[in-house]
């Protein structure tokens, strides 16, 4: 029912589905055993939590999910007591837990924690991290493990997996359960569970070794069939805390599919429940075009390679990863690594681009900073998903890459707007730079400006200035020629580079017209308006100076142009802004 419910909800809203099927039993056998209002569920990532909502009251809402004001795709503490912290981005579940149990600790409560992780989150250096410090802090918590295809470790073969059924049988379990009640009650007893619990261990080992999670100071329990409702609910009542439970699972389980093609529906938007088919054909994006002409210059260049961190799909590397194998490296959900060992390449010689998207390279700033531009490095960063992203919601909006990229010395930034720039700007960047160069683009595909601007000076006028970069271009040039039949003539700039800035181009405009406005699909902390007015006025040029943006705060979750509109972003805010300071 839980599965029949996701494919048909998640077919006319878009979302994860495929992490969803898989997780079905697991989900439930927590809810039979903990009560998440109290106890404490850390997801790792959240995109496998619509289960656990519709578990906790929210199925009558799920028509609304990732739509603007109804469901978020992730955990959102704010929307439910049951959602026990926001979890976006990946590797960090354990780190939380432990803060969480140590909170517990501190404050003499009692209750459980847990994290739910998928395999993926293992390829993050934190996870290791986290381990490491909550093994050695011996603060009761469960790591529930979901392996949907991933190897762990060497030493989970055949004779750990007999084991493991021996283990998980129900009269054991049974047996283990009385067996440790009944010692509990005296300290002769307690001395007794101790020392048979010592003797089998060691009886364990003997014969397999340990495993990675049980050197960090984890009990490890496992493989188990993750699609076992029974088994599960068993170990998480019975199991020894700190403990790593290992479930296998198949992602996308249920739905044929989704099992045939998991990485289909990892992230899918409106589909044919029936088929599986998309509702709508898949027109071309940026990051298609990037990955086309990225390999374009593969075929004649041995020294380019690709570099991405779990996104060969999403970054359109899926024909650099089949035509250049040797050359194109996935690195995990570990962003930090990806910029870093681009450094390495670089400084040998080759031509690294690492297309990562904008929310996750936040992740890389110290490695971009120390290993990347201190030393001048040519890295190309394909910066993908810039500005709104929309149903991801928080997590994933692409707002800040443009305050803390242009913090980085001597990273040339450019903003292509159309498809045709995206090309001319990666050739540049590859072989016009000398240095680390950023190329960053949105999500989706271009609008009706499709042309390469062969300047900053986009349209003559002289009734204001209008400033912008990116795609922002569709909506400025909609609103000029709204005012234009009004009887004003903005001139408009179009930044092809972010940084550096055309200070000459903006300075003999804003002479000129005397009233500047900069639009940017970006967070308004360290936005390229701040510069521009404090330039003007060094400069000593007198201007009334307006900007928009998206504000101070996260944007939620929604569609693309209702963020946008909602931050007065599309075209008739902005026609209707500009009209109000020019009618002064």
């Amino acid at each position: 029912e839980i599965r029949q419910f996701l494919v048909q909800n998640v077919s006319r809203t878009g979302g994860h589905l495929a992490s969803n099927l898989g997780i079905v039993e697991t989900t439930v056998a927590i809810h039979r055993v903990f009560d998440t209002s109290r106890d404490r569920l850390v997801f790792d990532v959240g995109h496998q939590c619509y289960v656990h909502k519709m578990l906790t009251g929210r199925m009558d809402r799920f028509d609304t999910l990732r739509q603007q004001g109804g469901l978020s795709g992730f955990p959102k503490p704010c929307e439910s007591v049951h959602d026990a912290f926001i979890a976006g981005h990946a590797s960090n579940a354990v780190s939380v837990a432990l803060g969480m149990a140590r909170a517990r600790t501190l404050e003499g409560e009692d209750y459980h924690v847990l994290a739910l992780m998928g395999d993926g989150a293992l390829t993050g250096g934190l996870a290791y991290e986290g381990f490491n410090n909550a093994g050695a802090s011996r603060e009761p918590m469960i790591v529930l493990l979901n392996d949907n295809g991933m190897s762990i470790t060497p030493n989970v073969g055949a004779i750990s997996r007999y084991l493991a059924q021996a283990r998980l049988r129900p009269r054991y379990l049974d047996f283990k359960l009385r067996y440790r009640t009944l010692t509990a009650k005296s300290g002769f007893g307690q001395k007794l569970y101790a020392l048979t619990h010592k003797i089998k261990e060691r009886m364990r080992r003997s014969l397999l070794g340990t495993t990675l999670f049980e050197n960090l100071g984890f009990t490890y329990l496992g493989p188990v069939d993750g699609h076992d409702v029974s088994k599960i609910e068993t170990l998480l009542r019975t199991a020894a805390e700190p403990v790593l439970i290992h479930l296998i699972t198949r992602k996308g389980k249920g739905y044929e599919p989704a099992e045939k093609t998991p990485q289909d529906f990892h992230g899918i938007g409106r589909f044919d429940p029936d088929t599986g088919m998309p509702a709508v054909s898949a027109a071309p994006t940026f990051s298609d075009i990037f990955g086309q002409e990225l390999c374009r210059m593969a075929a004649s260049d041995q020294t380019v390679c690709a570099i991405t961190a779990a996104m060969q799909h999403g970054t359109g590397l899926d024909p650099f990863a089949s035509d250049f194998p040797a050359r194109f490296f996935d690195v995990g959900i570990a962003e930090g690594h990806a910029v870093c060992m681009a450094a390495g390449l670089a400084k040998q010689g080759m031509k690294p681009v690492a297309a990562l998207y904008s929310t996750f390279l936040q992740r890389a700033y110290d490695m971009l900073l120390h290993d990347v531009a201190l030393q001048q490095l040519h890295v190309v960063l394909a910066v993908d998903r810039c500005g709104i992203v929309g149903e991801d919601g928080e997590t994933h909006q692409g707002m800040f890459d443009v305050g803390y990229l242009r913090q980085v010395p001597g990273l040339k930034i450019f903003s292509p707007a159309s498809f045709a720039e995206l090309r001319e700007d990666l050739h540049a960047a590859l072989y016009a730079c000398t240095g680390p160069a950023a190329i960053r683009y949105p999500r989706g595909g271009e609008g009706s400006y499709t042309a390469a601007a062969a300047g900053t000076l986009l349209r003559e006028g002289y009734s204001c200035t209008v400033i912008c970069y990116g795609t922002m271009i569709n909506a400025v040039l909609a609103a000029a020629d709204t005012l234009q039949a009004a009887g004003y003539r903005p001139e408009i700039l179009k930044l092809r580079t972010i940084s550096p800035v055309d200070w000459a181009a903006i300075e003999a405009s804003a002479r000129k017209t005397r009233r500047v406005f900069v639009l940017e699909e970006t967070s308004d902390r360290e936005c390229l308006a701040d510069e521009i007015f404090a330039h003007l006025i060094e400069a000593g040029i007198p201007a009334v100076c307006r900007k928009r943006n998206l504000g101070r705060r996260f944007v939620p979750h929604g569609a693309p142009a209702a963020l946008l509109a909602a931050a007065g972003l599309d075209a008739d805010s902005i026609t209707t802004m500009m009209q109000e300071e020019l009618s002064r």
